[in-house]
């Protein structure tokens, strides 16, 4: 029995950090990349941590803290404030199923979450509305995370 755990567990190793992200959810997986702290604070802040936990598949375009630090001075914090206003932000990131990068096509829409449809375009590399998709595809173990380079904001209204 240890034998077939400790080859088990060679044998993981050996698939590598492929293997290592497979068995991590999307919130694991983000917090293992390091550049998402501020995402990862609105989320918990909007109460959504354990949604992104759940059995999906979510498909998240995810802000790095340089998208978020982008913001104009005190949004952040005003956003923190508002758990509301932070979780419409934030479902606008996410469309249900797992959307891979070679699933997206010209001029594709895709409703998020939060209920209002983003854009897809590939012309000049990949974008979501007007956010560039910086690394695709980032896979865990109820989704696929995209990383973005700005903070995209829903439609008013």
């Amino acid at each position: 029995m240890l034998r077939t755990t400790l080859l088990a567990s060679a044998g993981a190793l050996a698939l590598g950090t492929a293997a290592f992200a497979q068995d991590m959810d999307i919130i694991d997986t983000a917090q293992n990349a390091g550049n998402f702290t501020t995402l990862l604070a609105a989320v918990e802040a909007a109460g959504l941590t354990e949604t992104l936990r759940g059995e999906g598949p979510f498909t998240v375009f995810a802000p790095t803290d340089e998208a978020f630090a982008a913001l104009p001075e005190g949004t952040v914090d005003s956003l923190l404030a508002d758990p509301e206003a932070l979780a419409n932000i934030l479902t606008y990131h996410v469309v249900p199923g797992r959307v891979m990068s070679s699933d997206l096509t010209e001029g594709m829409t895709a409703e998020t979450v939060q209920g209002s449809e983003v854009t897809f375009t590939l012309e000049g590399g990949p974008m979501i509305n007007d956010a560039m998709i910086s690394q695709p595809d980032i896979e865990a173990s109820n989704g696929v995370i995209h990383v973005i380079d700005s903070v995209i904001m829903p439609p008013e209204g």
